[in-house]
């Protein structure tokens, strides 16, 4: 069985799937509190064309309250075991700041890519634990932490430059602990200790964090920057995420982390087609 992800090729984006074992996470669509709910979410996200599911068991909305290490496994393991009774070899992640949590994964269930929402700043072991375990390692752009990072939102440089220049000081860190290049995948952490503006500012310049030479993940489903730039809610703003995602793709994101998977994985057929790519129709 290949419990862990392949090299990402930029050239043919993916699409994760959140998988919110959570009663708390922001938009209350994705809340899977228990295991028959986990295990329809599951089976859905696999239906829809979703090639990676990523489990977590702690909400990282601004101002989310504090789980323990041992519930956040509970619910980790919780999703990782109705992951592996859909497919035994899909990738799967594990939305995690803990090392702790890592490692039971891997015990458990076998390697695992690592979804960080701190870029291993939250935890001193993190990087070692991935180096270790020779795992895929997702690293994500975060001030402070989900209860601070809101309040955390002066930078010295426009936000692009910032978060660049973080992730080329923040590679020399994770090389240096022995993650290889080949496994890191970086994420600009669309609103997380960044402003409205400053989600679009990033968002206008993600190429120059795609020429770094790492995959990019993008995830910005459903959030603020979409609903109250709209005036709507969480559950009204799908059509925005879809057309976000598109100029993610457009300016090379490798993954599209998204809680609708059917449409963005037809935003993904219909942007390959539309860049020329050969692709299996299914439809004559």
């Amino acid at each position: 069985m290949k419990h862990n992800m392949p090299a990402i090729d930029p050239a043919v984006p993916q699409v994760m799937a959140i998988l919110n074992v959570t009663p708390d996470s922001f938009y209350a669509g994705s809340r899977t509190p228990d295991g028959d709910a986990v295990a329809r979410r599951v089976r859905e996200a696999l239906d829809e064309g979703a090639s990676i599911i990523d489990v977590g068991g702690y909400s990282s909305r601004p101002g989310a309250d504090e789980v323990s290490p041992d519930e956040e496994w509970r619910r980790v393991r919780l999703g990782l075991a109705a992951v592996r009774q859909a497919d035994p070899d899909v990738a799967v992640s594990v939305d995690t700041f803990r090392s702790g949590v890592v490692r039971r994964a891997v015990a458990e269930f076998g390697p695992v890519i690592v979804n960080d929402i701190s870029a291993g700043e939250l935890d001193p072991d993190m990087l070692r634990a991935v180096a270790e375990l020779d795992l895929t390692y997702i690293a994500m752009h975060m001030k402070g932490d989900p209860k601070t990072m809101q309040s955390l939102t002066d930078y010295r440089r426009d936000i692009v430059t910032e978060v660049v220049g973080y992730f080329r000081s923040r590679l020399c860190d994770m090389e240096q602990a022995g993650i290889r290049r080949g496994r890191i995948i970086l994420d600009p952490g669309f609103g997380f200790a960044k402003t409205a503006a400053q989600n679009f500012e990033l968002l206008a310049g993600l190429h120059r964090l795609c020429s770094l030479g790492c995959p990019v993940l993008a995830g910005l489903s459903r959030k603020s920057m979409i609903y109250r730039t709209l005036g709507c809610t969480p559950a009204e703003s799908l059509a925005g995420t879809v057309a976000l995602g598109w100029e993610c793709l457009r300016q090379g994101a490798a993954i599209l982390r998204v809680h609708d998977v059917r449409e963005a994985a037809d935003s993904v057929r219909l942007f390959r087609a539309f860049r020329g790519d050969t692709i299996q129709t299914t439809q004559p």
